[in-house]
């Protein structure tokens, strides 16, 4: 889940029959909101039998620098067998901010995932779980964590519920907490791995800096960045930030071929989607570069082949200086059809509503999670509660109410630098970057702006791009691809070539 332009996507939380998994579980000892909740299971991941176990535990930490702290709900799968404590350890979150990890838990790593029909314009109640083969618990240990006011987890007595909503405070507790996880369950030693979504790209390098800050340094192997965010500051749209425009081409056109709003003659998506970042890259960054100094006839030759890489009028195009956000491009591609593309994922397309670009047709998604989620606490891991499980945080206000560390025009907004820093001090330090085509918040050409910029060696830094949204993984072969490519990356220790 995400953070979106200004927008917090609410869940819709239901329930409905699904699809029983076939792996067996044996409950080890009763829900209780303070004991963990033991679970035993077996399941075949990439092709492996695997013994495990299923833990639900609360864990209390005290966060510098605030007079309280979190009480975070975690879920862990551990296999069996590792009695050297040193199988990889992979710590995952979501984003908003701030929401639970439920969508990376049952939608591509835990031992169980969401199936999301083909069929687009199918209701959530087609959504079904099933045992996932491609989770990557044959090779790794997973961490679910939900911060503080998110899923079961809450803030300790005393510490009102705003205290975590900043960026340094949100990365403390994570930091603390898996500080505190490594600690209790003796993994120490452990190489681990973090790995965020959307917001979840911003505090997965702060947690990791914080980390190696202790007095006793826990260094974190590398960092998994899905559907990042951490370059916000470059892309994000505002009016006078041309490379916002030049980083959202890329997606635009692929979204525009996958609606056939393009000329596909002659060509292939692969082949379409290049020459549309070749143009970003030089013809149109310069006409933009150029303002009001750029000839009009040569305006207008920049208007038809921007119109003929995205879909949207080379009149439209000019009466709007050459620029469309990804809010109009949601609205404008498909308004002829009475059509709004999702926002999350642009697949998606639904009638347009007096709520404009606000509404999001790819909803239905979070539907269907919410669903299946709450019967997998309750038949699979025994967990649920008789409080509800939170979807989303309680920020008032939205994104502007989050901190984000900035006072003032001059700010700083270093996430990119704080990876970078963590490749200075630990030399095997890697980054795997992963987007989805069809993602209108956090887009491929900002990903690829990222590992353009950040100076990072090519070596210890790579990028995959999939076939979906923002959670990319609802497509089933996008969710094989990402597993296979984060099994082999906390396997082998090398980047991709």
């Amino acid at each position: 889940m995400s953070i979106g332009s200004h927008i917090i996507c609410l869940l819709a939380a239901g329930f409905s029959t699904i699809q029983a998994g076939t792996a067996a579980a044996q409950a080890v000892n009763s829900p209780d909101t303070s004991a963990a909740i033991v679970t035993r299971h077996s399941g075949r991941f990439n092709g492996q039998k695997v013994q495990y176990r299923a833990l639900v535990e609360t864990t209390d930490v005290v966060v510098s620098g605030l007079a309280g702290g979190a009480r975070i709900v975690s879920f862990a799968y551990l296999a069996d067998g590792d009695r050297r404590g040193q199988r990889p350890i992979i710590f995952l979150f979501n984003g908003g901010p701030i929401v639970p990890s439920i969508w990376l838990h049952i939608g591509a790593f835990g031992p169980k995932r969401v199936v999301v029909p083909p069929d687009l314009s199918a209701p959530a109640s087609r959504y079904v779980l099933f045992d996932n083969p491609d989770s990557v618990l044959d090779v790794a240990d997973l961490v679910f964590i939900d911060p503080a006011t998110t899923g079961y987890s809450e803030t300790l007595p005393g510490t009102p519920p705003g205290a975590f909503h900043s960026v340094d405070a949100d990365a403390r507790q994570t930091s603390e907490f898996i500080a505190r996880w490594l600690r209790d369950h003796g993994r120490s030693s452990s190489p681990f791995y973090i790995l965020g979504e959307s917001y979840g790209t911003i505090r997965a390098p702060v947690t990791a800096r914080l980390l190696a800050e202790r007095p006793q340094p826990l260094l974190a192997t590398g960092l998994i960045l899905l559907g990042q965010a951490t370059n916000i500051v470059e892309y994000v749209q505002r009016s006078g930030n041309i490379m916002s425009f030049v980083a959202s081409l890329p997606t635009e056109a692929a979204v525009a071929w996958h609606h056939g709003r393009v000329r596909k003659e002659g060509t292939d998506f692969a082949r379409f989607v290049r020459e549309a970042d070749d143009f970003a890259q030089h013809a149109y960054l310069d006409a933009l570069n150029q303002g009001n100094l750029l000839p009009e006839a040569e305006r207008q030759k920049i208007a038809e082949r921007l119109s003929g890489y995205i879909g949207i009028s080379a009149d439209w195009l000019m009466e709007h200086d050459l620029r469309i956000t990804k809010q109009q491009f949601r609205v404008e591609l498909l308004r002829d059809r009475g059509l709004l593309l999702g926002q999350v994922d642009a697949r998606y397309a639904a009638p347009i509503t007096d709520k404009g670009a606000t509404a999001d047709p790819a909803g239905v998604i979070d539907d269907g999670f919410a669903t299946l989620w709450q019967r997998y606490l309750e038949s699979d891991l025994r967990a649920a509660r008789a409080t509800p499980y939170r979807m989303i945080g309680d920020v008032s206000g939205g994104l502007e109410a989050w901190n984000w560390g900035g006072a003032s025009p001059f700010s700083d907004w270093p996430w990119p630098q704080e990876i970078s820093k963590m490749m200075r001090l630990k030399p095997d330090f890697r980054v795997m970057v992963g987007n989805g085509w069809s993602d209108m918040q956090t887009t491929v050409g900002a990903a690829e702006l990222l590992l353009r910029q950040a100076g990072w060696p090519r070596d210890r830094s790579e990028l995959h791009v999939y076939d979906g949204g923002h959670m990319f993984y609802t497509v089933d072969t996008s969710a094989t691809a990402v597993t296979k490519d984060v099994r082999r990356f906390v396997s082998t220790g090398e980047a991709a070539k």
